[in-house]
């Protein structure tokens, strides 16, 4: 969506700040020994408390409130009460909703305790890599050319960006253009970063796959190659300057 009022910009801040405040309280909530399940229930509860609603399951009818996957999962992973989560594991939430006509989106990746499987790395890759990319953002901007950016940094890191996941604009639905907001250039691509259009930028940053399979679920992708992925994620609102960061109270880099 494009903000043009006052009234579309704080209906966009009020979603950002329930989706935001969710994945905060539900990475701070995780811990060795609970349930997938235990997680998203718990999130689910902070979302209903701010009178929002699970984008995925309103628009697609995912079997959970929040996407969480773990280690191998890259992302979209069904919240299971057989999944235990295990000190040193690779967890991914992913948080978007619906209130009062508006929608947000935010993801956070992160080791669970300490990094007994050497997944820092790659976290820490991911959120520097979303950090500059965003700063990088403003109206006028080629879409192509922050792809670039991220690939380039990736690879300068050692690592590879997966091809068929990108972020995309959001506001009045879970996903609206401009769609494929990719981590890397696609030459094609001639579009621009269009000033008080509101986008979900994510990074998809990967130790060996370079494009994702989808289990028998229906729902949660794999690497095409195995390995590991981090995503992080922020719903920000385009300007002439650097763009105003909606979901800056998930903390994901802090």
């Amino acid at each position: 969506m494009s903000i043009t009022t006052e009234a579309e910009l704080e209906g966009m801040q009020r979603v950002s700040e329930a989706v935001a405040y969710t994945l905060k309280e539900m990475t701070r909530f995780a811990q060795p020994g609970i349930t997938t399940k235990q997680l998203d229930e718990h999130g689910a509860k902070i979302l209903a408390d701010f009178g929002a609603k699970s984008a995925p399951f309103l628009t697609y009818g995912f079997p959970g409130y929040t996407c969480i996957s773990v280690n191998n999962e890259f992302c979209h992973g069904i919240p299971s009460d057989k999944r235990i989560l295990q000190e040193g594991d690779l967890v991914n939430i992913d948080v978007s909703a619906e209130l009062y006509g508006f929608w947000s989106d935010n993801g956070n990746s992160f080791v669970l305790g300490e990094d007994i499987h050497n997944h820092q790395n790659l976290v820490n890759a991911s959120k520097t890599i979303l950090k500059k990319a965003i700063s990088n953002i403003k109206g006028g901007v080629r879409i192509a050319d922050i792809g670039y950016l991220m690939e380039t940094e990736a690879k300068r890191m050692g690592y590879k960006v997966i091809k068929n996941l990108g972020g995309h604009g959001i506001g009045r639905s879970l996903h609206e253009q401009p769609d494929e907001l990719l981590n890397y250039k696609n030459t094609f691509d001639r579009r621009r970063f269009k000033k008080n259009s509101v986008v979900a930028i994510e990074t998809f940053i990967s130790t060996t796959s370079t494009y994702t399979n989808t289990l028998k679920d229906g729902w949660t992708l794999v690497g095409n190659k195995g390995g590991f992925m981090a995503q992080h994620e922020h719903t920000i609102v385009i300007t002439d300057n650097e763009p105003i960061i909606l979901t800056a109270m998930n903390a994901i880099w802090d």
